[in-house]
């Protein structure tokens, strides 16, 4: 007994009820299309099961139908690496919500680690040669060099995070130092008047946006010094700095950790150092990961949402592969106070 035939276009165009060249305009991205006649091709595509042969598709759209997913940082080595860097709860979450939003338009990423010059030049390369249409370029620090020479070989990028310097690159971010505010008032409200602060590296924007709003909204409740400690966005580096403060301000009853991982370092020194958690000291952490739900006691944390912020980057690079003509964009989220009982 044979096999069924595999779905073709003209089986796709007899359920949808449209011709064969508008199921191929719709798949093949090729010109715009009404919004609800793409929903009824998309449905008998569904219908019928039929499975788009990339390859012819590629030489009609001049496109690979695959996008680079780019993890770079000139210090990444220092706290990640190919190995472990998929378990860290900031570069997990963006990596899933970029494969949940990529998923539907049946295009998988290629992931690329980014750690120095020489691989900024290999990666290019593979773009270079068409092997992938544009790029999500996830790096928390300023000076990343990829998205002009990616630019320069006419792929387009989207980056996590607002650069240092503006430039023609769409971005997506948060409002960090609302975050910061956030946390400040929070403590503010529920009675604290020591407060000191465990921040991210000082060269990233956003650890410097997040303790400028602590350090403002401070101020705004009459503290206008806080002590400050300088971490690495690590359970160890939370951990140390949190030592280092006990050490400094013995009588400190509040602590704003710039991530969860180093809010929850922080709450096993404090209670190494015999300090309860919240009743002598109140902490919040950033970001509202796995360690802020999973710790114990609950990290009371500025929410960012991250799931939802690659989504965007997602959107952005798509719409910019469909239509290379609109200007760069940015897309800022706003911060979330999430309550547990740290705080």
């Amino acid at each position: 007994m044979s096999a069924d035939p595999s779905p073709t276009l003209e089986d796709v165009a007899r359920v949808a009820g449209v011709s064969r060249a508008t199921v191929s305009r719709v798949i093949n991205r090729t010109r715009n299309v009404a919004p609800e006649i793409q929903e009824v091709v998309r449905r008998a595509v569904e219908a019928t099961g039929y499975v788009p042969n990339r390859a012819a598709r590629s030489l009609v759209t001049r496109r690979s139908e695959a996008v680079g997913v780019v993890v770079a940082g000139t210090d990444l080595s220092d706290s990640l690496n190919a190995g472990q860097f998929l378990t860290d709860p900031f570069f997990g979450r963006l990596l899933t919500g970029i494969i949940g939003a990529l998923k539907p338009r049946g295009i998988f990423p290629a992931l690329m680690l980014a750690e120095n010059a020489a691989d900024d030049l290999a990666i290019t390369a593979y773009f270079k040669q068409g092997n992938a249409d544009g790029a999500l370029l996830i790096s928390t620090y300023p000076d990343e060099r990829l998205p002009a020479m990616l630019a320069d070989v006419g792929r387009p990028s989207v980056r996590f995070a607002r650069p240092a310097s503006p430039g023609p690159v769409s971005y997506v971010d948060l409002a960090h130092r609302e975050g910061g505010r956030m946390a400040a008032a929070h403590l503010a409200s529920i009675g604290r008047r020591r407060p000191v602060a465990i921040t991210g590296p000082l060269e990233i924007p956003a650890a410097q946006e997040r303790q400028a709003g602590y350090e403002e909204g401070w101020a705004r409740h009459g503290c206008p010094f806080v002590p400050v400690c300088e971490g690495g966005f690590t359970y160890d580096s939370g951990e140390r700095a949190m030592k280092e403060l006990l050490d400094r301000v013995p009588d400190l009853d509040a602590v704003f950790a710039a991530s969860d991982l180093m809010a929850q370092g922080a709450i096993h020194a404090l209670g190494d150092h015999g300090r309860r958690v919240p009743e002598d000291v109140a902490v919040v952490g950033f970001d509202d990961s796995a360690p802020a739900r999973l710790s114990r006691p609950g990290i009371t944390t500025i929410r960012q949402p991250l799931e939802e912020m690659a989504a965007e980057m997602v959107r952005l690079l798509l719409d910019r592969l469909d239509d290379p003509s609109p200007e760069p964009t940015s897309v800022i989220f706003d911060p979330v106070l999430v309550l547990r009982e740290s705080a």
